[in-house]
């Protein structure tokens, strides 16, 4: 088992239709470290930490999301433990302000 980062830009119908928060959830559910927050541009911005097997598996739902939710791309990024930082204080994954 060896832990990834992975930052991920979800765009489409994304924001107005509980995408972070089933973003939040499904991660907590996988056991995964990171966040989640609406950028002003419309997207959906995430960062995944865990075992790459189930990063992967939620990288995959995020293509999906939830049911009112329209995905047009997923941009998936290589990214470094620091951005953990940004969650909120004791928190394993945090849903953070629009940036």
């Amino acid at each position: 088992m060896s832990e990834i980062f992975r930052q991920v830009t979800i765009t489409g119908r994304v924001q107005g239709v509980g995408y972070r928060a089933w973003v939040a959830m499904a991660a907590q559910t996988k056991g995964l470290a990171g966040w989640v927050r609406n950028r002003r541009d419309g997207s959906v911005e995430a960062l995944f930490a865990g075992d790459d097997t189930v990063v992967t598996d939620m990288i995959a739902a995020c293509h999906r999301g939830p049911s009112a939710a329209r995905v047009d791309a997923v941009v998936v990024e290589q990214a470094g433990a620091a951005l953990l930082a940004q969650r909120a204080a004791g928190e394993r994954f945090s849903i953070l302000p629009t940036v």
